[in-house]
């Protein structure tokens, strides 16, 4: 019990400190921005990305070279999309004024489009990889550099949209941290990126001793648990946006969020030298990621046809299927421990 115990403090105590370093490495990746002019570019909209998304990125490397648990680094990149897109649900309750689909740009149906794509592609390859009929090319899956690929074209599309569709909108924005220099920053920044990579590093270590303690599938305490833990910089960043009323940040940020992780799955698989990642984890995991496409799907319905109503005056229908996706995707999850 004592150990049990343990280990969950050190969960809760991991959380605290990716929270911690995740709300810093937003703030000061924001001031970077602004202070070297990336702030509205394509460079900027990957900086943040890397940001936000740097747990999973961290976790998922320890998960496969350090921990040897890969059933912890797929669950944890597809638990994370799944999560991510239950922000929106969060934002549509507390954002009171309104449906926060009616405020949300439609351009953002373009990234959306793009996760369904690269996440359909992950489940697809997953379960090919079930059957043993997956391509591979060394010890790397051929979905590796597709899925890379996939990637850099998303990005370039929807930097390309922006540019053409997005006036500049950040000029008013030119000195919003003026008593912050950009060595501080950098500084402040690196300091706080420490603190993400010591602590994301220790998570699957602590994961693998929960689903050992706790009887559970590492599949569901990647999906579950590990990915909530790897989601807070993203709930920070998403709900500080909301604050202030930047709509589009927020909805962006989860939807770009998405693009990343999946990205993470190839140099996973890179740095995994057993063989081809997907070929070593649990089929389960597609389910986890069909979810986070029928969860896209939804989100896209939802930006297009803008619902206004709300049910019971909380969320809209719309972040109601959201959410029911995601109580399902869990209870499947967990009764598909093997």
């Amino acid at each position: 019990m004592l150990a049990l115990s343990v280990v969950w403090l050190q969960f809760v105590l991991c959380i605290a400190l990716i929270g911690w370093g995740g709300f810093r490495l937003s703030r000061y990746g924001d001031i970077i921005a602004e202070k070297t002019g990336m702030g509205g570019t394509w460079i900027g909209l990957v900086l943040m990305a890397t940001v936000t998304s740097l747990p999973e990125l961290i976790t998922g490397i320890s998960s496969v070279s350090i921990a040897n648990a890969p059933d912890i680094a797929v669950g944890d990149v597809l638990g994370s999309c799944v999560f991510n897109l239950l922000i929106i649900v969060v934002l549509d309750f507390l954002y009171r004024k309104e449906s926060v689909y009616t405020r949300a740009s439609q351009g953002h149906v373009l990234t959306a489009g793009f996760g369904v794509v690269l996440i359909g592609f992950a489940g697809f390859n997953i379960l090919l990889a079930g059957r043993g009929t997956l391509p591979v090319w060394g010890h790397v899956g051929i979905y590796s550099p597709i899925i890379l690929l996939l990637y850099a074209v998303a990005m370039r599309t929807v930097f390309r949209y922006e540019r053409e569709h997005i006036s500049a909108t950040a000029e008013g924005a030119a000195k919003r941290y003026p008593d912050v220099s950009l060595q501080q920053a950098t500084l402040r920044y690196a300091g706080a990126a420490g603190v993400v990579v010591f602590s994301a590093l220790w998570l699957p270590f602590v994961g693998k001793q929960l689903s050992v303690l706790m009887g559970w599938h590492q599949s569901f305490v990647g999906t579950m648990f590990v990915a909530f833990a790897t989601s807070v910089p993203e709930v920070a960043v998403t709900i500080g946006a909301l604050r202030v009323g930047a709509i589009d940040m927020a909805i962006g940020n989860v939807l770009g969020s998405n693009l990343f992780d999946i990205a993470i799955l190839a140099i996973d698989d890179m740095l995994f030298f057993k063989g081809p990642l997907f070929s070593h984890v649990a089929p389960a995991n597609a389910v986890t990621a069909f979810s986070a496409m029928m969860m896209t799907g939804v989100a896209i319905i939802g930006l297009l046809y803008r619902p206004q109503t709300r049910i019971f005056r909380t969320v809209g229908w719309a972040s109601l299927f959201l959410f029911s996706i995601y109580l399902l995707n869990t209870y499947v999850i967990f009764m598909s421990g093997e």
